[in-house]
């Protein structure tokens, strides 16, 4: 077998490889950066801002900490919705997260669903 013919195949595939690679990077930052900016504007709708950032700490947790705290729960998105909704305590320390019965169950869900879809910091 010539062995010559294989190498213009090797870096041919390396290249496209490189190509698919750099495609994927680029599409999964846009829908990240998507996923961040539909979060940020449920979360100035319903005034989670008052409380919460997605990557700093204001007076709770913020929203990188909890997809981190709750990556592991079956039912996190729904379990976080419903503690959007009735508030609750003694998770993040004494500080209560009082009920938030003006967010709709469609946006408590939607906070939830984009905060768990939130990608680990470290």
């Amino acid at each position: 077998m010539n062995t010559l013919l294989l190498k213009p195949l090797k870096s041919i595939s390396v290249i496209g490889m490189g190509f698919i690679l750099s495609t994927s990077a680029m599409l999964f930052t846009k829908n990240v950066h998507a996923q961040n900016d539909q979060l940020k504007n449920l979360m100035l709708a319903n005034n989670c801002m008052a409380c919460h950032m997605i990557d700093k700490r204001k007076y709770g947790p913020n929203f990188n900490e909890v997809a981190e705290k709750y990556a592991d729960k079956k039912d996190a998105v729904n379990y976080l919705a419903t503690k959007i909704k009735k508030g609750g305590s003694g998770v993040w320390g004494e500080d209560m997260m009082p009920p938030q019965a003006a967010v709709s169950a469609k946006d408590a869900k939607a906070i939830a669903g984009l905060i768990m879809a939130l990608k680990p910091t470290n």
